[in-house]
């Protein structure tokens, strides 16, 4: 049996449900990549949700009846990774002529993944990323969403260690792809 999703741009109502499935998510599916000092630190200094994805209206979460099931967005500014609460912001604006627009905080519930909620929120930001003029994408992949992105046309670029607030650091991969 299909099942039948609502993608629509995140709103400010959604904060609590989105805070919710960020640490649902990130606990629950990224404990086989990361340790737990290294989550924790994850969710204390680094993921989180982006407000200013919301204001921009580049942030979308998938609705299965009235749950959010998922969440992710991308991003005309220069960050590459990183909630409201991470040091490492820089939120000028981007290129679209010369920069890769990012793609950013891609979230699933763990009862709900493996249902295309990551790829159809993926195709989402594309197709968004490229109207607003945009032939590149980068993002800061966790290792748990490798796979996806790389099925998704994404190659690896380099490895990234994000420092974290607890004295830990979190190994990410930066990945591009062209549209």
């Amino acid at each position: 049996m299909e099942n039948r999703f609502a993608i629509r741009k995140a709103e400010w109502p959604d904060l609590p449900q989105l805070r919710a499935l960020i640490d649902l998510s990130v606990r629950t599916l990224q404990a086989r990549d990361y340790t737990p000092r290294q989550l924790e630190g994850a969710l204390e200094s680094v993921y989180g949700v982006d407000t200013q994805l919301i204001a921009d209206g580049t942030y979308f979460v998938v609705k299965a009846g009235i749950l959010i099931v998922g969440c992710g967005g991308w991003s005309k500014r220069k960050t590459l990774y990183g909630g409201d609460q991470w040091r490492g912001r820089e939120d000028s604006l981007l290129d679209p002529t010369q920069d890769a627009a990012r793609i950013r905080a891609f979230f699933v519930d763990p009862e709900w993944v493996r249902r295309g909620i990551g790829s159809l929120i993926l195709e989402t930001c594309e197709c968004a990323a490229k109207c607003a003029g945009f032939t590149r994408l980068e993002m800061g992949s966790t290792l748990t969403g490798v796979a996806l992105y790389k099925a998704r046309g994404y190659a690896e670029l380099e490895p990234l260690d994000v420092p974290l607030g607890n004295g830990e650091s979190l190994p990410i991969i930066r990945m591009a792809k062209s549209i």
